[in-house]
C-alpha cells in the first residue's frame, strides 16, 4: 500500500483543482503551471500508482471567495457524477477563501459523496487519512477564517485603491470604450485610436445632421465597418460581450450607448455598479449622485458642443411613423406653448396635422387642441428664419433652433439656440 492510502476495490480517480486569483499576479510559485507540477509530483511520489487522473480543473484569474467558479462547478458536477473520488489541491485557499464554503464541502459535502479530500499546503489535509482532523479538530476551521478574513481585507484594500484612482480620473476599465487604446506609457490613461475614432466622430455628425441611429447602424454595416465587440476582436483582445455570439453588425442600441457616453467628450464616468460584497459578487447599480465624474482626463473625440448637442436631441420625443427610416422634419421640436408637451403629429385626407399631445392622449380638459397645419408650419418656420421654404432642413434646425412653440391660435414662436450652443457640424 502506497503512502498516500489505498482506496479498497479501485483506483484513485483523482480531479487537480488549481486556481490563480487576479490579485495573486503572475508570481511562479502561484502559476498555474507551477501548481499542476506540485500536484502531479505529489500524486507519483505519494501514491505510487494507485491512481489515476479523472481531469484537472483550472480557474485563472477568478476569486475563492465564493462557489460559482466555472471549473470548480464542473469538477463537483464530476464528482457527483461518480467520475472522481479524490481532489488535491495546493492549499485550503486555492479551493475555498470563504469560510462558510469550506466548512460545508469540507464536513457535508465531500463526505457524503465518499470524496477524499487533499490540500498540500499549510495546514496539510487529507480527509481520508487523518478525517477526525477535519471534522472535529481546530486548525482546519481556523486557517478558513484566516483566509476568509485575508480575502476581506484584500478586497476593502482594492476598493479604496480603485476609488482613490477614480477620484482622480484614471481609467480602470479592463478594456478601453470603442475608439480608445489604453496608453502604453500610462495603462490608467486613455489614448485616440485614429480608425475607430474616425467612426465615433462620424456617427455623432450624422445624428446632429438628424439621421435616426437605425439608419447610422445600416450605414455602417453598409460600409462593411465591425462594430465595437468585432473591432477589438480583430485586434487581438479579449473582450466579450455577454449575451449571444457577436454577429459584427452595428444596431441601433450599440449606436444609442455611444452617443449617450461622455467619455467622447472628454469626460471619465465611473463608478456606475458596484459588487454587493467580496462574497456576493453580484453588481448593484450606483445613485448618479455617487457616480466619479471627472472632466478633461483624455482627448475628445468630438467636441463637446456637438456632444451636448446630441444630448439633447436625444432628450426629443423622436418617433419615427410606421415604415419610416428617416425623422419627420420637425420631430422633437415641437412643444405646446401652453402646457409645454410635445406635439402630436397625424395624417387625415392626406394633409398632416400637429396637435398637443395632451389634448390627444390624455385630457380633452387639461389643454387645448392648438392644431396647426405641416405646410403652415413649415412657412411659418422658414419666415422666422429667413430662409425659403426648399433650405428648410433638419441640419439647419439643428443649428439655430432650440424649439418652437405652438400657440392655441396656430401662430409658432421660433426660440433659437444661444449662440455659445451653435453646432459646428
Amino acid at each position: 500500500m502506497g503512502r498516500g492510502g489505498k482506496l479498497a476495490g479501485g483506483l484513485w480517480r483523482v480531479g487537480l483543482y488549481i486556481r490563480l486569483s487576479r490579485d495573486d499576479g503572475r508570481e511562479e510559485s502561484l502559476s498555474v503551471q507551477n501548481q499542476r507540477k506540485i500536484l502531479l509530483d505529489y500524486l507519483e511520489h505519494e501514491f505510487q500508482g494507485q491512481w489515476e487522473l479523472a481531469g484537472i480543473y483550472v480557474d485563472d484569474g477568478l476569486t475563492g471567495t465564493d462557489d460559482s467558479r466555472e471549473s470548480f462547478q464542473r469538477m463537483i458536477g464530476d464528482m457527483k457524477a461518480g467520475k472522481l473520488n479524490c481532489i488535491v489541491c495546493k492549499t485550503l485557499s486555492r479551493a475555498f477563501r470563504n469560510y462558510a464554503d469550506q466548512g460545508y464541502f469540507l464536513e457535508e459535502v465531500f463526505p457524503r459523496y465518499r470524496t477524499r479530500f487533499i490540500s498540500l499546503g499549510s495546514p496539510r489535509v487529507d480527509s481520508f487519512l487523518d478525517p477526525e482532523a477535519v471534522q472535529m479538530g481546530l486548525e482546519i476551521p481556523i486557517n478558513g477564517i484566516l483566509n476568509d478574513r485575508y480575502a476581506a481585507k484584500t478586497s476593502a484594500d482594492v476598493r479604496r485603491t480603485l476609488e482613490m484612482k477614480r477620484r482622480r480620473g484614471e481609467f480602470i476599465g479592463s478594456f478601453a470604450p470603442y475608439g480608445y487604446d489604453k496608453d502604453p506609457a500610462d495603462r490608467n490613461t486613455l489614448i485616440p485610436d485614429p480608425e475607430a475614432a474616425a467612426v465615433v466622430a462620424r456617427v455623432f455628425e450624422w445624428y446632429v445632421q438628424g439621421v435616426g441611429k437605425g439608419t447610422i447602424a445600416s450605414r455602417l454595416n453598409g460600409l462593411g465597418l465591425p462594430n465595437p465587440t468585432a473591432y477589438k476582436a480583430g485586434k487581438g483582445s479579449r473582450y466579450r460581450r455577454p449575451g449571444p455570439a457577436n454577429d459584427g453588425l452595428w444596431t441601433p442600441a450599440t449606436v444609442a450607448r455611444m452617443l449617450q457616453n461622455p467619455v467622447y467628450a472628454g469626460t471619465l464616468v465611473q463608478g456606475r455598479q458596484r459588487v454587493v460584497s467580496y462574497k456576493v459578487h453580484q453588481t448593484m447599480a450606483v445613485p448618479p449622485e455617487d457616480w466619479y465624474v471627472v472632466e478633461g482626463t483624455h482627448v475628445p473625440l468630438v467636441p463637446p458642443a456637438l456632444f451636448q448637442r446630441a444630448q439633447e436631441l436625444a432628450q426629443r420625443e423622436t418617433r419615427r411613423a410606421p415604415g419610416q427610416r428617416t425623422l419627420h422634419l420637425f420631430a422633437g421640436f415641437l412643444r405646446c406653448a401652453d402646457c409645454g408637451k410635445s406635439m402630436s403629429r397625424k395624417t387625415a385626407r392626406g394633409i398632416v396635422y400637429y396637435t398637443c399631445s395632451t389634448y390627444r392622449r390624455k385630457s380633452k380638459t387639461a389643454c387645448t387642441k392648438h392644431t396647426i397645419r405641416e405646410d403652415r408650419l413649415r412657412s411659418q418656420v422658414a419666415q422666422a428664419l429667413g430662409v425659403q421654404l426648399e433650405a428648410l432642413s433638419r441640419r439647419l434646425l439643428f443649428e439655430q433652433v432650440r424649439e418652437i412653440l405652438v400657440h392655441e391660435d396656430g401662430e409658432v414662436t421660433v426660440c433659437p439656440l444661444p449662440a455659445e450652443g451653435a453646432s459646428s457640424v
